[in-house]
């Protein structure tokens, strides 16, 4: 389809997003930025990207870095194993191919956390090179355009949509393409209420003018996410300045590798107890927060505890409260701390 390509190339020159990893050929930065991409928000990622890089402006920086370095980097943006994948797999770039990310597609997707979208967007926007990706954004043109009407996810869907991706990069400027079919999914051929009449494919597109233009693609049923109930204990020790918070290392469960309040299913003396901790639970209700994982609705339940006594661990350990934004927690993890302690909110905020 040589003038679609050619149309799908104009259209992106005018009026494709000025985003930052737009100005980068650097693999590694490319690398950074799709791995953030993956289920997130364009407006989110930019200034997590932009921190990011300014911390590990180079593949060395970032092998070179700890685990909690890195977390802390990623606090708060999500999917944090997608994090611990790039740090491993940048460290073998650093061990196997002396920091420069290899232009072999087979070397690439050798990589931990570098799959075939992963691999096709590093090697068509970085290297120049007619490899396909295939996303969320991709597959939604994809179906529209060529009429796929099977759910996504099957192995006939999957397979279509890369042999589809597969044929169409080939050509000029295959990086800008790639990101050209990304940006179309994202601006144009939207979920819901798809701007057809502005859109640089409808001359080739099968269900322009239909009702296929929504009703594609065909989602794959989900479950629903499970309800799960969990306590949490904000558990201090000391005083004034000399007051500490008490943090456990995930243990893969939720937030592995993220440093995380005590916690269980039921009961807080039993978080305390997993935790290696001993300490004094404050009476009262606890505070009770709502949150939301891609498979997982959480009812946390936070509790309070002083007096801590323990000693200090690999897996558990206290922290200065103002040193808190330096460590990798997530999400649910500064809740907690906000909700059950106002002096620490303060801290996070501060």
């Amino acid at each position: 389809m040589p003038n679609l390509r050619a149309r799908l190339l104009s259209w992106y020159d005018r009026e494709g997003r000025d985003l930052p990893w737009r100005h980068a050929r650097d693999p590694y930065a490319i690398w950074v930025s799709e791995v953030m991409l993956q289920q997130t928000r364009v407006d989110t990622v930019i200034p997590y990207y932009e921190r990011f890089l300014a911390k590990f402006p180079t593949a060395r920086a970032l092998a070179e870095a700890d685990e909690d370095e890195v977390l802390a980097q990623w606090s708060g943006l999500g999917y944090y194993r997608r994090a611990r994948l790039l740090h491993q797999g940048v460290r073998e770039v650093v061990a196997h191919y002396g920091g420069a990310v290899p232009e072999d597609p087979t070397e690439r997707r050798g990589l931990p956390g570098v799959g075939r979208y992963t691999a096709g967007a590093i090697g068509s926007i970085a290297f120049n090179r007619e490899e396909p990706v295939v996303d969320g954004n991709v597959s939604r043109v994809l179906c529209r355009l060529f009429g796929i009407d099977t759910p996504l996810g099957s192995a006939a869907t999957t397979r279509r949509l890369w042999e589809e991706a597969e044929r169409l990069v080939v050509g000029r400027r295959p990086g800008d393409f790639n990101q050209a079919l990304m940006e179309l999914g994202a601006t144009i051929c939207t979920p819901r209420s798809p701007r057809c009449s502005d859109c640089p494919a409808a001359e080739e597109c099968e269900s322009m003018g239909s009702e296929d233009a929504t009703r594609l693609p065909i989602k794959a049923r989900k479950k629903p996410p499970k309800h799960v109930a969990l306590v949490m204990v904000v558990a201090t020790s000391g005083r004034g300045v000399d007051r500490r918070v008490w943090l456990v290392k995930g243990d893969g469960a939720l937030f592995g590798g993220l440093w995380g309040l005590p916690s269980a299913e039921h009961d807080p003396r039993d978080a305390l107890r997993r935790a290696g901790l001993e300490a004094r639970l404050k009476p009262g209700a606890p505070e009770r927060i709502k949150h939301v994982l891609t498979h997982r609705q959480l009812d946390v339940a936070v509790h309070r505890a002083t007096g801590v006594r323990a000693t200090p661990s690999a897996s558990a350990k206290p922290f200065d409260p103002r040193a808190l934004g330096e460590l990798g927690i997530s999400t649910l993890t500064r809740k907690a701390l906000e909700k059950g302690d106002l002096a620490l909110s303060e801290a996070l905020l501060g």
